[in-house]
């Protein structure tokens, strides 16, 4: 069945230069690996797509909304309806003492802030440097494959990747989500492990903001920390167990005459 504007997908996707044939891009870890540019510091899973929310290049999302759960497409991607074309007003030379007064100096390659744009350095050469603020695929047409693994139905598994877009390596199966009160209010247990998290309490706020816009149902969120006390068993010396089942085994008589005695 088709997916339409609105729907909640689990979407794999790998995003292919046509001019090289080099991946940019890719949610699948082998694929990340095979073309060289796997970051150990990066998720690599499915994407929460909200389709019509979600930014998409717009040939890809509408053939998403004409694919099925579990259907590979494969979509070409022309510069007007990714990146848009090179703009050669873009490449600029500035001074290398523009960068002085920040106190590094820049190598081609590096992505550097100028004037609140983002640009890359082409090249430095006789104290100047050349900067291109063009998207890095701006010109380039590229192949999208994807493929929808899950479309999500309920509320709850809704919530849920909308909590693992705050906090990506979290386990998905850690967290709990319930309602009551007619939907009305969404009740979240998440993994003790994010208790120690830096800035948890601005993540929790975000997150129930966020649950809070989209559910227009959903009056109150509540966060429940939940921390199991574990105790050791108490348990006897080895010498004192090994004593009492020397005595059970003992007959009664012999016990008899030993308490006698």
């Amino acid at each position: 069945m088709p997916f339409q504007k609105g729907d909640y997908i689990l979407l794999e996707y790998t995003v292919v230069d046509k001019d090289d044939n080099k991946v940019v891009e890719t949610t699948v870890e082998d694929k990340a690996k095979e073309a060289g540019i796997y970051r150990p510091d990066e998720v690599y899973e499915p994407r929460l797509i909200i389709i019509g929310e979600t930014k998409l290049f717009e040939p890809l999302e509408q053939a998403i909304m004409n694919s099925s759960e579990g259907q590979e497409i494969t979509v070409e991607i022309p510069p007007d309806k990714a990146f848009g074309q090179r703009d050669p007003s873009k490449v600029r030379v500035i001074s290398i003492r523009e960068f002085y007064r920040y106190g590094k100096l820049p190598r081609v390659g590096d992505v550097v802030e100028v004037n609140n744009q983002q640009g890359r350095v082409v090249s430095i050469t006789g104290g100047r440097v050349t900067l291109d603020f063009n998207h890095p695929l701006a010109g380039k047409t590229l192949i999208v494959t994807a493929k929808v693994i899950k479309k999500l139905e309920t509320t709850e598994d809704k919530v849920k990747y909308i909590i693992k877009q705050y906090i990506p390596r979290i386990e998905i199966n850690k967290v709990r989500v319930e309602l009551g009160e007619g939907g009305s209010i969404v009740t979240i247990k998440l993994p003790i492990e994010t208790l120690f998290m830096e800035n948890i309490g601005t993540i929790k706020a975000r997150i129930a903001d966020d649950i809070g816009s989209r559910f227009t149902g959903v009056n109150k969120v509540v966060f429940v920390d939940e921390i199991e006390i574990k105790r050791e068993a108490e348990t006897k010396p080895a010498e004192a167990k090994a004593e009492e089942k020397q005595a059970e085994s003992k007959p009664e008589t012999q016990q008899a005459q030993q308490s006698s005695q």
